[in-house]
């Protein structure tokens, strides 16, 4: 068995880290990029979602670099994703590779005898003991919070450093340096050290920086390539962004859901506009709108791909709490033709937007 996943944000720090710890062969996800994009558009069909495309374009490639599995998430809500790995199996089907999809859906949809017997194919190494597969575990759980935070403190920093550039060189290093790292130990190692670099930048607490936060489909805000590195491009303009759905953020989201206990500070602040569930994460993008507006940021940009179901009810509900929050609110959508051009130059005037807005308050 060698296996490979989807790119999926930073969880590709924990997923590395565990597998090498494990003793289990896999092939890493090569970074997103408009080779992978251009062939998972030219097998896919039309109307499917930018992330499908992406995801199957990636897994073409792994194959090719001698994965013969591939572990990913699932979803059995209303939300396409849970479609993606029955029309990926096909697709890779009908090329003639064989391959075998490992895919673990919350275990109160499957069942947890289900679950635990797909669990059990991804089968470590033989010399592995029970407290290993343990530290393991809890090695890629604090890699995913620590990666997670790092990322969060770069962006929200990059708006108050003296320096230009220096958060996002910072991570940068950081992130190609964890990937070159064997295990758990090693990386954690060095992300604590880059987390004390970054407090270590010269800032200036007298900046007041724009504060966007990004909103919207799950995929599209964690994985970077998919929205043409929007939190680079505000990093570059002095902004300082956060995004509240990542990795660890998910990891906990699943834990608790069974209780009900997942996302209470969401689903409240949505209540008033989308009480209801309805698939992938499109109450948390009104929950989130509602919480920015509360916290004081200048302004929320949603990301979502083209033809997204949940993402599009949203949409529609975002202008009445821009409007009733008198809370800026702009709505990107992408696909495989989405011009890079034309996208900076509506990030751009968004920006002068809320310049302008932060300039008005203070006289």
């Amino acid at each position: 068995m060698k296996i490979t996943f989807p790119n999926f944000g930073n969880s590709i720090f924990a997923a590395k880290a565990l597998f090498d710890d494990l003793q289990i062969e896999y092939v890493l996800p090569t970074p997103g990029n408009h080779k992978e994009l251009e062939l998972g558009s030219s097998l896919s069909p039309e109307e499917i979602c930018l992330p499908f495309k992406i995801m199957l374009g990636g897994f073409i490639e792994s194959i090719e670099n001698g994965a013969d599995t591939v572990l990913i998430p699932g979803s059995c809500g209303p939300c396409r994703f849970g479609e993606y790995c029955e029309l990926q199996m096909n697709i890779l089907k009908s090329l003639d590779h064989n391959i075998d999809f490992i895919v673990l859906d919350y275990p109160k949809s499957i069942g947890m005898n289900e679950f635990i017997n797909r669990i059990k194919k991804i089968k470590p190494g033989t010399d592995i003991a029970g407290k290993d597969i343990a530290d393991a575990l809890k090695n890629a759980y604090k890699i995913i919070n620590l990666i997670d935070i790092i990322d969060k403190k770069a962006r929200h920093l990059a708006g108050y450093e003296i320096n230009k550039g220096e958060c996002k060189n910072i991570l940068r290093e950081c992130r190609m340096k964890a990937l070159t790292l064997h295990g758990g130990f090693e990386m954690l190692s060095l992300l604590k050290r880059y987390s004390k670099k970054l407090n270590g930048i010269n800032t200036d607490k007298n900046k007041k920086p724009l504060k966007i936060a990004i909103i919207g489909e799950i995929y599209n805000i964690m994985e970077p390539f998919s929205n043409l590195y929007i939190e680079d491009k505000l990093m570059d303009y002095g902004v300082s962004s956060y995004k509240k759905l990542c990795p660890s953020w998910w990891v906990k989201n699943a834990a608790l859901s069974p209780f009900k206990l997942n996302s209470l500070d969401i689903r409240l602040a949505s209540k008033k506009y989308l009480p209801h569930y309805i698939g992938g994460h499109g109450r948390e993008c009104i929950g989130e709108a509602m919480l920015s507006a509360k916290q004081g940021f200048d302004g929320a940009i949603q990301v979502f791909p083209m033809g997204c179901m949940p993402e599009i009810v949203a949409k529609a509900i975002l202008p009445n709490i821009s409007k009733n929050c008198d809370f800026p609110i702009m709505s990107l959508i992408m696909d495989e033709m989405t011009g890079e051009a034309g996208y900076d130059t509506r990030i751009e005037a968004f920006l002068d937007l809320l310049e302008r807005r932060k300039r008005k308050c203070v006289i």
